[in-house]
């Protein structure tokens, strides 16, 4: 009888020995089943991943989450949903997109843009971009006749805003009076930007251009060199964006490879 007991003694005291361990490894019994603090770790990673500061609120929050999930899911399992042909297939279809999102995280971590393909990205962006800036107003209209009577309107003192808010089609720059902000040229229609570089600060064009869009008068009021955003300034953008053409280029590959029957 005493060696019973002194027996029961040793197994409370090894019991309580693993008990922090088996808490440090759970978040939670739920039922008598283990909630694996694996999965609270998870979710708090893919919080930290999207920006947002892992605070002792958010913390509590995601373990209550990871709890309540556990519940709904035994729930479900007494039910046997588990064991559905929809579930089944919904389960295959996740699958299938998180293996494939791995696939990509690894070929892009293996695979990262080197510096010089950004610096080279950015140099041609400078080329096609490099010159002059013009700052010009413009006032759009559907039909010749109404772009030569503005016109006339401006010569007699007409104010050039004012008639741009009241006429102008151009639903971008007609609300700020035709105003165009700075703009390299070729951001603009050819026999827009043919016109608006021959003009003299402060002129305007004497007769209606025709473009696509309509009929446009135009003002030029001031130029200057262009000014472009610095490489550091702009290599996030840069990076991303040859990231996404590796990666298509990548997609393509394997789609060519794949021998589909």
């Amino acid at each position: 009888m005493k060696m019973k007991f002194l027996s029961a003694i040793a197994t409370a005291a090894l019991l309580a020995a693993l008990a922090p361990a088996v808490l440090a490894q759970n978040v939670a019994i739920v039922n008598g089943k283990a909630v694996p603090k694996a999965r609270v770790d998870a979710l708090m990673q893919q919080v930290s991943r999207s920006g947002r500061p892992m605070t002792p609120e958010i913390e509590k929050q995601i373990k209550d989450e990871v709890i309540a999930r556990e519940i709904f899911i035994q729930e479900a399992q007494k039910q046997g949903l588990e064991t559905s042909e929809d579930f089944k297939v919904q389960l295959e279809l996740a699958r299938q997109t998180l293996l494939i999102r791995e696939l990509f995280t690894a070929y892009q971590k293996a695979n990262p843009v080197a510096d010089a393909d950004l610096k080279a990205e950015y140099d041609k962006f400078a080329a096609a971009n490099s010159g002059k800036e013009y700052h010009a107003h413009h006032i759009l209209v559907e039909k010749e006749s109404e772009a030569k009577a503005i016109i006339a309107q401006l010569k007699k003192g007409g104010k050039f805003e004012e008639i741009a808010k009241k006429s102008s089609k151009d639903p971008g720059s007609g609300a700020k009076g035709g105003d165009l902000d700075w703009a390299n040229p070729s951001n603009y229609v050819p026999e827009f930007s043919a016109a608006l570089t021959k003009l003299a600060k402060g002129k305007m064009t004497e007769t209606p251009i025709k473009s696509q869009f309509g009929y446009h008068i135009i003002r030029l009021d001031d130029v200057r060199d262009a000014q472009l955003p610095k490489f550091e300034d702009v290599k996030p953008q840069i990076e991303k964006q040859l990231q996404q053409q590796k990666m298509a280029k990548y997609q393509e590959d394997l789609r060519a490879k794949a021998k589909i029957e």
